[in-house]
């Protein structure tokens, strides 16, 4: 394994646009927690959440579509610092029955953001899910 990869180890890497990249990187690492791995220039970062990474870029709002599911350990600590951050929170923590403990927040370019934290484990046959594979 290379010690200096120019992307994160990650499998899925998100890319999002914002219209000011290092307005983004602030907010994202200030409300969510987010690190800033590495910037090039002004016009794109990595930022690592957990063992995972997102990209971001210089664009308009028109790429505003979409969103990011993002595991977190402690999902009402996370979401008050999100509110007193500031986010948007259309949908506040809540429990499913698939056995996650979910938010949603929308982030300074209008990108959703749901953080989940396993609560339970549950089969997926008991909420009418079919597991296909691990």
């Amino acid at each position: 394994m290379l010690g200096n990869r120019s992307m994160p180890e990650s499998t899925v890497i998100p890319v999002l646009a914002y219209p000011d990249v290092h307005a983004a990187v602030d907010w994202l690492c200030g409300t969510f927690g987010f690190t800033l791995r590495l910037r090039i220039g002004s016009h794109r970062a990595q930022l690592k959440v957990g063992d995972g990474a997102v990209v971001i870029g210089k664009g308009g709002a028109e790429h505003n579509s979409g969103s990011v599911m993002v595991r977190v350990d402690d999902i009402d600590t996370h979401y008050a610092r999100a509110i007193e951050r500031g986010a948007h929170v259309p949908e506040p923590p809540a429990n499913y029955p698939y056995g996650e403990r979910q938010y949603t927040a929308e982030d300074l370019a209008g990108h959703r953001w749901t953080f989940s934290q396993s609560i339970a484990d549950v089969d997926p046959a008991d909420w009418g899910g079919t597991l296909l594979s691990r």
